[in-house]
């Protein structure tokens, strides 16, 4: 679900020494119910969020965080994955903590329990949880020192290793900051809304919404194994997932879209219309293409290769194994080596006896293309005249993910990338920029995406390589070409790439949910590592820049975006069938193959049904296949030369004469429309 705007900050409220934040937005009149009313503070003066409880030593000024604002979420989210922790407790006593922080669109907590959970369980968790709201348990907030701490949670052994990691939580184990990520730790205790009695704890550094009943509506969706810290030497715990949002309205959207989302998973529609399955036999997160998933990928990719060779790109290909010397070049064995498949050693030389008399070498899969693609540059000298080169390339690479997050065509080990890369002068830097995101943005236009937003991803000072001065400039390009394209721009900071910054283009989908599609990253530090030169107009060396651009990311994650963004039901022009001929009688067939071939010298593709099965049955055989047009002809049309068309809406034209027919669909399969046509569309409109 997208996030809804965040209310316009009102001017800041002075919270008086010993007054609680609470007190202070009551006499200032602010709401402190419903989606707009304010959950928790922040601090102005240092920027840190508070509870509604919280009373400062000294006068502060602070603004309300209401629950609608993608902060107030966190909050509403986190408090619910305590209510779901004590509810866990409660139900399952001796289940020991692991950790529960808020996430995107809901929560999740680990646990080691006795037994993994069942959906039975769940349910009786979110009665449980429902319980603990309505009774209006207040979070208290409570500083303790580790020595205290560690007392306090004996029993807690995955709690007693995060006080260990205190400060340096956050890479120790995801989502571990929220619990202790400060230098002070805090116990959050939930005290029974009439007697103040301590009814439950947990560690954690806050804040929290006031009481549990203003938690507005939630529900767990599901839970799953996950190693304790992310890594698979430690202990399988259960995580429980959840989704908690600031209104009932909220909650209910969000269901929904989680429901259609499903029903367009690409993995159950890519089984449904045979498009690509991931056989055992080759192994996880690699997938094969079947003929109809083929001439989806072909025509994505020809209409793509049309494009660039009208942009200016020359066309290269680069094997699939290199020597590992190449990488350590580019940096990606520094750098990148968890994500790359295990070397391979190759080229060993032994005599008669077996004594090796000389050693192999490491050969690695590509994670990556580029490096290649500075080997094509270098390979002979390039004169300033030569450049703007821009070097294409569907380039398959391989990188090793983690099982556990490997997800059908979107997060897959094997795929291949729709590659450029541009090596320009520094002064036509600024310019190409430019022309590289209008040239992204038409082309995923041209496929019916067209609500867009950038991201730009900045230098994390830990894991790059370069001069502050290079990354400054590199760096403020990317932003003014951004600002240049008129989208809303979204900070990423520290999310570059190791050689450089990058802006990446976020797409909406048809039910609104944001994916990332193309990159663009500037890089001084490959040619530099690459010793790349042209001859400059003066004469001089100089070293080229460096843009590296993936306009899909990879073919198989777009094909995945643009099977759920359609549903299945691709656009004419992109279907594997674009016509299904249906006869009323067995006596209409050899007349519906001769409106096939002609359809077929068109360029269209096109099946005639000459199935046993009942007309019905076929015309519900081709909507399950989400065929564009269906032609069907009964001894009447086939006497007049006409067909009748059947649309995926239902609609329906009759009597349409075949040469109009022949001509309407070929027109519009031509024009590349991404919309249906229905009953209402013109004939012959491209």
């Amino acid at each position: 679900m997208s996030a809804a705007p965040t209310p316009a900050a009102a001017a800041p409220i002075r919270v008086p020494a010993g007054t609680t934040a609470e007190q202070a937005l009551k006499g200032a009149g602010v709401a402190l119910k419903g989606p707009d009313g304010a959950v928790v503070v922040r601090d102005l003066a240092t920027g840190d969020l508070r509870d509604l409880a919280w009373a400062p030593e000294a006068d502060a000024d602070v603004e309300p965080v209401p629950a609608a604002s993608p902060e107030g979420r966190a909050v509403i989210r986190h408090s619910t994955a305590h209510v779901l922790a004590q509810a866990v407790q409660d139900l399952f006593p001796g289940t020991r903590l692991g950790i529960g922080p808020p996430v995107e669109n809901g929560f999740y907590y680990d646990f080691d329990p006795e037994r993994p959970f069942t959906p039975d369980d769940l349910q009786a968790l979110e009665k449980r949880m429902q319980q603990i709201v309505r009774a209006g348990q207040r979070f208290a907030r409570r500083e303790i020192d580790d020595d205290a701490a560690r007392a306090e949670l004996a029993h807690e052994p995955y709690k007693l290793e995060l006080i260990g990691l205190k400060g340096g939580a956050g890479e120790a184990a995801e989502g571990a900051d929220v619990e202790v990520g400060g230098a002070q730790l805090t116990m959050y205790d939930n005290l029974d809304a009439r007697t103040g009695d301590r009814v439950w704890t947990d560690l954690c550094r806050g804040p929290h919404v006031a009481r549990t009943s203003t938690i507005p509506a939630f529900s767990l969706t599901r839970s799953a194994a996950a190693y304790w810290r992310g890594s698979e030497k430690n202990p399988q715990l259960q995580r429980v997932y959840g989704t908690a949002w600031e209104s009932r309205e909220a909650h209910k959207a969000y269901l929904e879209q989680v429901a259609e989302a499903e029903r367009r998973d690409h993995r159950r529609l890519g089984a449904e219309l045979d498009l690509f399955s991931f056989p055992d036999e080759i192994g996880s997160g690699l997938a094969v293409f079947h003929p109809k998933g083929g001439i989806v990928r072909r025509e994505l990719e020809s209409y793509s290769r049309q494009r660039h060779e009208e942009g200016g790109y020359s066309f290269v290909n680069t094997p699939h194994i290199s020597k590992a010397n190449l990488f350590q070049t580019s940096g990606h064995l520094q750098w990148y080596a968890d994500g790359m498949y295990p070397p391979m050693q190759l080229d060993e030389e032994r005599d008669a006896e077996g004594t090796v008399r000389r050693q192999g070498q490491d050969y690695y899969l590509k994670p990556m293309n580029c490096p290649m693609h500075n080997l094509v540059f270098r390979s002979r000298g390039r004169s300033y005249r030569e450049l703007p080169l821009r070097l294409f390339e569907f380039g398959t690479v391989y990188r090793y993910e983690k099982s556990g997050v490997v997800h059908g065509l979107t997060r897959a080990r094997g795929f291949t990338q729709d590659d450029a890369h541009i090596y320009c002068t520094p002064e036509q830097m600024v310019g190409e920029l430019r022309g590289l995101l209008d040239f992204v943005l038409g082309l995923l236009a041209d496929y019916g995406l067209s609500d867009f937003h950038l991201e730009l991803s900045t230098r994390d000072p830990e894991k790059s390589v370069g001069t502050d001065e290079s990354w400054e400039v590199a760096t403020e390009a990317l932003r003014q070409a951004a600002l240049d394209s008129g989208l809303e721009l979204v900070p990423d900071p520290g999310g570059a790439a190791f050689y450089g910054p990058k802006i990446s283009v976020q797409a909406r989908d048809a039910i609104g949910r944001s994916w990332q599609m193309s990159t663009i990253q500037v890089d001084f530090n490959q040619p530099e590592r690459f010793g790349l030169e042209y001859t400059a107009a003066d004469g001089s060396r100089q070293q080229p820049v460096m843009l590296h651009r993936a306009l899909f990311g990879s073919m198989e994650r777009f094909f995945a975006v643009l099977t759920e963004h359609y549903a299945g039901a691709f656009p004419a022009w992109l279907a594997p069938v674009q016509v299904v001929g249906i006869p009323v009688t067995d006596d209409q067939v050899p007349y519906l193959r001769d409106v096939a071939l002609r359809l077929q010298e068109r360029g269209v593709r096109v099946e005639v049904d000459d199935s046993d099965d009942r007309m019905q049955k076929k015309i519900r055989n081709a909507s399950k296949q989400k065929t564009p047009f269906v032609l069907i002809a009964g001894a009447t049309d086939a006497e007049a030369g006409a067909v009748s068309f059947r649309y995926r809406d239902g609609s329906q034209r009759n009597g349409v004469p075949v040469d109009q027919a022949v001509a309407a669909v070929a027109a519009w399969v031509g024009a590349r429309h991404n919309a249906d046509p229905t009953a209402e569309t013109p004939l012959g409109s491209a």
